[in-house]
């Protein structure tokens, strides 16, 4: 455990199927993160990004669940051509454009 990091734990669980195929058992995952998500929850939700508040909480876990793991693979092939693209986009985000 790195105690530089802030370390979260989320559960997705599979609650419904529109097709009616089986439900996926529950997933656990801890994972470590270098920012407070939970206070950039709170400022994507009274940006008023999205019609739906819900999607603030979305937008803002799965940016930083992706981002981290970007940041922790940055030589990585998969991401280089997105990288500078990706900071511009975060550049603009934190300005509140």
């Amino acid at each position: 455990m790195n105690l530089k990091y802030n370390h979260y734990q989320v559960t997705l669980e599979h609650i419904h199927n529109p097709k009616g195929d089986e439900l996926h058992s529950p997933i656990r995952l801890q994972f470590d993160n270098h920012d407070n998500i939970f206070n950039i929850i709170e400022i994507l939700r009274e940006r008023n990004l999205f019609d739906d508040r819900n999607q603030a909480t979305e937008f803002a876990i799965g940016l930083k669940m992706f981002s981290e793991v970007m940041l922790r693979n940055r030589d990585h092939e998969l991401f280089k051509e997105l990288a500078p693209a990706f900071k511009e986009f975060m550049n603009k985000l934190k300005k509140g454009s």
